[in-house]
Formats: C-alpha cells, sequence, structure tokens
C-alpha cells in the first residue's frame, strides 16, 4: 500500500481558515476528496492520512466523517484540547472512532518556544499513549529543543515531526537546525515526514538543489525506517503540484521507495487496525 502521510481537506471559511492569507489566494476553496483523488490515481497513491489545518473538534469530526465514505483516507489526525481539564473523557470519546490515529496542536503558533516542553502540555500528551494515539509536531526550527524534551519525557509515546521542522530552505540556512534534528532523532519512538518542504523554498523558483541539502540530513539522522512521504496537498500547490512534490522524493528515496511511501507510515500509524 502507498501512502501519503500527510494532507488536508478542508470547505474554505476565511475566519475559521485565517492562516490562509492574501497572497495564498489559490487554497482560498474547498479542497475535498473528490479533488484529490485524480492527483492520487495518476501518483499511484492508495491511502491518505488527514491532518487537522483548525484547533477544533468540529475539525477533528469532520474528517472523520469524510473518512466514513471515502475509503483512501486510511487514517485522520485530528485535534483535540490536550490540555483540558476533561482530556480523558474527550479521549475515551474518540477512542471509539476508528479511523483516528492521533492528533496534532499547531504549536509552530503558540508564542512560547517552550510550549511542548511546559508541564500542562507535556500531562496531556501523556494520556495519548493509553489510547494508541499518536502525537504530530507541527514546530518550526527554533521550537525543536521543545521538542526534545517532549520526546525525551515521554519515550513510549509515538512521535512524527511534521514537515522535517520547516528548515529554512529559501534562505539556504542549515543550522541550528540540523543539529537540533539529530539531537531528536536520537530518541526512536519520533519518526519524520518528508512534507511541506516546496513551500519552505521560494514558491516560484525552487529546484530540487535547493531541498536536497535539507533531505540529506534527515536521511542521515532518522535513517530510512523513520521517514515517511507527506505531500502537504493543498497547501504545496502554493509551490508545487501533488505530481511534483510526489516526484521530488521518489527520485531522492529510490533505494528505499517501499518504506518511504507506505511501509513506515502504516507502521507507525498502525492503518492495519483501521
Amino acid at each position: 500500500m502507498r501512502v501519503d502521510a500527510h494532507q488536508h481537506f478542508w470547505r474554505y471559511d476565511a475566519e475559521r481558515y485565517a492562516w490562509i492569507t492574501p497572497e495564498m489566494a489559490v487554497l482560498k476553496r474547498d479542497y475535498l476528496p473528490e479533488h484529490l483523488r485524480p492527483e492520487l490515481s495518476k501518483a499511484e497513491i492508495d491511502a491518505t492520512i488527514a491532518v487537522q489545518a483548525d484547533q477544533s473538534e468540529n475539525e477533528t469530526r469532520f474528517l472523520l466523517a469524510l473518512a466514513e465514505t471515502n475509503p483512501e483516507i486510511a487514517g485522520v489526525v485530528g485535534w483535540v484540547d490536550l490540555r483540558a481539564a476533561n482530556l480523558r473523557e474527550r479521549l475515551e470519546y474518540f477512542v471509539r472512532f476508528k479511523h483516528l490515529r492521533g492528533f496534532r496542536h499547531i504549536a509552530q503558533s503558540e508564542p512560547d518556544d517552550r510550549f511542548l516542553a511546559r508541564e500542562d502540555f507535556l500531562r496531556g500528551v501523556s494520556q495519548l499513549e493509553a489510547f494508541g494515539f499518536t502525537y504530530d509536531i507541527l514546530i518550526y526550527p527554533k521550537q525543536l529543543p521543545a521538542a526534545v524534551e517532549l520526546a525525551a519525557h515521554l519515550p513510549n509515546q509515538r512521535f512524527v515531526l511534521d514537515h522535517m521542522a520547516k528548515p529554512s530552505i529559501r534562505t539556504g540556512e542549515a543550522e541550528p537546525w540540523a543539529t537540533h534534528i539529530r539531537t531528536l532523532a536520537k530518541h526512536d519512538n519520533v519518526f519524520c515526514k518528508l512534507s511541506g518542504l516546496v513551500t519552505e523554498a521560494d514558491w516560484r523558483a525552487w529546484k530540487p538543489a535547493d531541498i536536497r541539502p535539507y533531505l540529506d540530513v534527515v536521511f542521515e539522522a532518522f535513517g530510512t525506517r523513520r521517514l515517511m512521504f507527506g505531500s502537504d496537498w493543498p497547501v504545496c500547490l502554493l509551490a508545487a503540484s501533488y505530481a511534483q512534490v510526489a516526484q521530488l522524493i521518489s527520485d531522492y528515496a529510490a533505494s528505499d521507495h517501499d518504506r518511504i511511501f507506505g511501509r513506515n507510515a502504516a507502521e507507525f500509524y498502525r492503518l492495519s487496525e483501521s
């Protein structure tokens, strides 16, 4: 099974998706399974993981409803308030949904760079393991030290780093991102998504050579058993087509194609249990 481990769906609403700024006009429309399906077919992708793009339980339920009627959606990464006093009750509710594989918080937007290591957040994430839920880490490079603390504090929790922590591809900077990536990768409970890279490069003038040095770092750090392809569709459309994104990773990962385009994501998200 070939898996796209990271993509989004939405019915566009300017208030709900306020992160879509004026220069992102291509994203200001509905993106639903029927719009993605032709791209999956052309790229020979069998299944996807639909990831939240709005921090609400309504978003989680929206994605779960899509998964019920669209068989290509193998799993959902939703949102729940991990700092809520009634978190256990909410997890007991959500564990009943067979497509729900884990949760994500948009930590990249938190003003506190140490948000992931805060006691209240750690306490919430610590409850996920008992329910079999994963956690997607969405951050910028400056927040990587807190992610290292999170992974070290919860060694049995399955984590995956989204978008390689968004390195500064556009400017060509690698440090201290690369050093922190290598430190995070020492924790074998952390995986990494090869996703969201074209939008960290120059949207109009990127080329594979701009991105390869960053892929070199994560391949060396994580190895091929903890990396997974993600298109980040439709956000990728700001800089590239679905086919271009898939080809970029396919060309780089040719010798480990089976794992990076399927097996690792299936094992991490336990898709055989869906």
